[in-house]
C-alpha cells in the first residue's frame, strides 16, 4: 500500500496509477529487477543538501547523481549526499531510503534527470521496500514541478 499521504495526493488529483508489489528489495536496481521494471527505466529518489536545504533528485536506477551537474542546475554553491540520519524523520510514512520522488509533499526541491523525462511512465518507491508505483510521467510532472536537468552520470 503506498504512504497514506501519497495515496491521498494522487487520488484528490484524479491521477491513474498501478502499484507494483514485489519482494523486499533495498537497492534501487534489486528494486527494478525485482518488480520487473528495466533499471533505466525505474525512478530512485536520492536525498541530496543544496547549500545546507534537504532536497530530492530523481534519476534512473541505473545511473548516480553528478553533483556538479545539480549544484549548477539549483544555482547553488555547494551539493553534497544527505546521511540516513539526517532526512530518516523527515518522511514519517516512509521506510528509511524507500521515500517516493514527491518532495513537494514534503517542502523541498525535486530535481528529476533529463532521461527521466523523455519516458512516457515513471515508477518509483512507494514509501516501502515492497511496494512501487508506476503512473504517466506527465501527471508526475504536473504535479510535483520538478527542475529537469542532466543531473546523473553513468
Amino acid at each position: 500500500m503506498p504512504t497514506r499521504k501519497l495515496k491521498e495526493f494522487l487520488d484528490s488529483h484524479g491521477v491513474k496509477y498501478v502499484s507494483i508489489t514485489h519482494s523486499r528489495a533495498y537497492t534501487s536496481q534489486e528494486v527494478a529487477a525485482s518488480a520487473h521494471i528495466r533499471g533505466k527505466e525505474f525512478a530512485k529518489t536520492v536525498m541530496v543538501k543544496l547549500d545546507g536545504k534537504m532536497a530530492m533528485a530523481v534519476l534512473p536506477a541505473t545511473r548516480r547523481v553528478d553533483l556538479e551537474a545539480l549544484k549548477q542546475a539549483a544555482g547553488a554553491q555547494h551539493a553534497e549526499l544527505a546521511t540516513e540520519q539526517e532526512f530518516q524523520n523527515m518522511f514519517p510514512e516512509c521506510e528509511t531510503g524507500a521515500m517516493p520522488p514527491f518532495g513537494n509533499l514534503y517542502g523541498m526541491e525535486v530535481y528529476v534527470d533529463t532521461s527521466l523525462a523523455e519516458d512516457e511512465e515513471i515508477a518509483f518507491n512507494a514509501g516501502s521496500h515492497i511496494e512501487v508505483i508506476r503512473m504517466a510521467y506527465k501527471d508526475f510532472e504536473r504535479l510535483v514541478q520538478p527542475k529537469v536537468a542532466n543531473i546523473a552520470q553513468v
